[in-house]
């Protein structure tokens, strides 16, 4: 058998099914940007390979995925996290012309290459902890050239950087200040104007699913419904946010709709949860927002777990509710403040995040035929990557069959 690279003498968490899938003494033959064999190295045939990487009973993990980010966006918003900390809630913020708002002001106001540049650093510490998937999602600009500002920061950073980038549009993230008193006129502009726009631009640019926020300080369940259907009428895959400050029944409409996941959830209802289970629709779970606003209503992960419905774990990275840009502090917020067990923050954040982004078929799993999307680590067991806080494990990465330089 001929390959490109062989990693052996590794334990592989091979992370299929949402397990750890241990192979203990295991190696991993890659072709071009895929692998083409994977098991113990007792079973492993003769191998023709370019490169050799004796791991040294490593840890081989599937490249992780942050597959719920803002990290596009200008300026910052300490002034209301010290309005946060002196009591005001996120409503009142909002009410004050804060939240949302604040950073879509400084965000029209950036060329893409600001605004990229700005995103750079962000990016570099996902990058550091073993990401090799980012979803970005769109949002701040709230009129179709601040959008489409973003789609091209997001273009640049993936030129930039050894990184996939998942776009995700989501200009119905807030109603802009100029249709406060007009909404539904703005729902019309997305569904006339800006999604049709969106989709007839190039591959590097057109986004990959439409997001909404269905709050009610954002868009109702009428509203959601509209954006949702135009979106399915171009050919978008659905994605939520929903149920992070009451029940509107956000999530049951998304999933009734197919959507690929429901982000947030700390006021899900049970009775929604088996339209989830049917509809495939995964919970993105986003623990730095939870901690960050001082939020004491937790998603029912018990309820989900029962329920078999895929668990993925997210930065939520954002400049307003979670300047959070370490996801291995995601996994173990994840396990602390939401009761995920290790392997499950480790799903979370590998084959369920590909869930959430329609992508498991091609990542998530270290599988015979999927991207060579590795990440190599001196730990003992995939634990410890849920263990640590503020520490992150030698590691080195493999992205689409290429080794990087750690």
């Amino acid at each position: 058998m001929k390959a490109d690279l062989l990693i052996h003498n590794v334990r592989i968490a091979t992370m299929e099914r949402g397990r750890y899938g241990l192979i203990n003494r295991g190696a991993i033959a890659i072709s071009g940007s895929h692998i083409t064999w994977v098991g113990e190295v007792a079973a492993l045939p003769r191998v023709d390979a370019r490169k050799t990487i004796p791991g040294r009973g490593q840890l081989v993990t599937p490249g992780l995925i942050d597959c719920h980010t803002h990290l596009v966006y200008g300026g910052n918003r300490i002034d209301e996290f010290e309005q946060r900390m002196g009591g005001a809630t996120y409503e009142e913020i909002a009410e004050r012309g804060g939240g949302i708002l604040s950073t879509v002001r400084s965000t029209r106001r950036g060329s893409p290459e600001a605004l990229a540049a700005q995103a750079r650093p962000r990016m570099r510490a996902l990058l550091s902890e073993g990401v090799t998937t980012v979803e970005i999602k769109t949002g701040y600009g709230l009129e179709l050239e601040a959008e489409v500002r973003m789609l091209e920061a997001m273009a640049m950073l993936a030129e930039d950087h050894p990184v996939d980038i998942f776009r995700t549009f989501l200009a119905a993230h807030a109603i802009p200040p100029e249709y406060r008193k007009r909404p539904d006129e703005y729902v019309d502009l997305i569904i006339d104007t800006m999604l049709p726009h969106v989709a007839e631009l190039p591959p590097e640019l057109r986004p990959d699913a439409v997001d909404a926020y269905c709050e009610e300080i954002a868009f109702s369940i009428k509203q959601t419904r509209r954006i949702f259907e135009a979106a399915r009428e171009h050919g978008f895959p659905l994605k939520i946010h929903a149920e992070q400050l009451s029940n509107l029944g956000g999530t049951a409409l998304a999933a009734r709709m197919g959507a690929l996941s429901a982000a947030h959830l700390e006021y899900l209802d049970a009775l929604d949860i088996p339209a989830m289970m049917r509809a495939g629709t995964v919970a993105v779970l986003l623990p730095c927002a939870l901690y960050y606003l001082r939020e004491t209503r937790r998603p029912p992960v018990d309820l989900l777990r029962r329920r078999a419905v895929p668990m993925a774990v997210a930065t939520d990275a954002n400049p307003g509710t979670s300047p959070c840009f370490s996801l291995l502090t995601a996994m173990n917020m994840a396990c602390v403040l939401l009761g995920l067990t290790p392997e499950e923050a480790l799903a979370g954040v590998t084959i369920h995040a590909a869930r959430a982004l329609g992508r498991a078929d091609r990542i998530g799993s270290i599988e015979t035929g999927k991207q060579a999307d590795l990440v190599l680590w001196d730990v003992d067991t995939p634990a410890e990557l849920s263990y640590y806080l503020g520490y992150v494990p030698k590691h080195s990465v493999v992205r689409r069959g290429v080794a990087l330089t750690p």
